[in-house]
């Protein structure tokens, strides 16, 4: 799994999904946004940290009943005691929130071994104490039922799609009150400095904007005005 430097983590805690997925659409990558999930918290604090994946397929009867969770090799328990510290465990639940991706137990065991957090593009059963945990957590909604009633876990760290997004382990996903964002691994530095810069401006714009400014010339920087004030502004303020 590529390393995330702790710099770049720090970094992209900074930054927005919204920033982020701008950054990203100027390398012509368009679908790196895990749509539908949400997270389970009104005030998430920020998720940043490597893609490890649990993949699910639809449950066959025969193959899924209940007794399968005593297999200390199942996926979804191997997936919960593998993750490492400081990943994000994305789970590929075809956008099917039928049935429960994970619960409370297994949220907490994730957090406990210090994971950066959980995605799902399915639903987690438990949800309100999910959602009281210090520990960031994105579902499409609630779903009580089992996931062995529509799900059967079926591998684990191999390529997924999330919510239409493609991940690969080891990319590096970020998550704020808008959603996740997934970012190539060989792109992570690059993107975190350039969305570190375009934040720094953003903020510039914002304060402008607020003062009466209109945004012609501004936003974008389409003058020499602007971007002198806006060294200005970068100089005044530490930026």
């Amino acid at each position: 799994m590529t390393k995330l430097s702790t710099a770049n983590r720090a970094q992209l805690k900074t930054v927005s999904v919204a920033t982020i997925s701008t950054v990203l659409f100027k390398r012509g990558l368009r679908n790196q946004f895990i749509q539908d999930v949400r997270p389970l918290s009104a005030s998430p604090k920020p998720m940043v940290g490597e893609a490890f994946t649990l993949r699910f397929i639809p449950a066959r009867e025969d193959l899924n009943p209940i007794a399968v969770f005593q297999n200390p090799e199942h996926p979804q328990r191997k997936a919960i005691e593998d993750c490492p510290p400081g990943a994000v465990l994305v789970i590929d639940s075809r956008k099917d929130a039928r049935a429960a991706s994970a619960g409370d137990i297994l949220v907490t065991r994730l957090m406990v071994r210090g994971a950066a957090g959980i995605v799902t593009d399915g639903g987690f059963r438990d949800s309100p104490e999910i959602a009281a945990l210090d520990f960031p957590a994105y579902h499409n909604r609630p779903a009580v039922p089992t996931n062995l009633v529509h799900h059967q876990a079926i591998d684990i760290n191999v390529p997924i799609g999330c919510g239409d997004a493609p991940v690969f382990p080891g990319d590096v996903l970020v998550g704020d009150a808008e959603g996740v964002i997934v970012i190539p691994a060989h792109l992570a530095d690059e993107i975190a400095a350039e969305a570190i810069e375009m934040t720094a401006y953003e903020d510039f714009v914002i304060e402008e904007v607020r003062k009466g400014r209109s945004i012609i010339g501004l936003y974008p920087a389409t003058n020499d005005k602007t971007r002198a004030d806006f060294a200005a502004w970068r100089k005044a303020n530490g930026r």
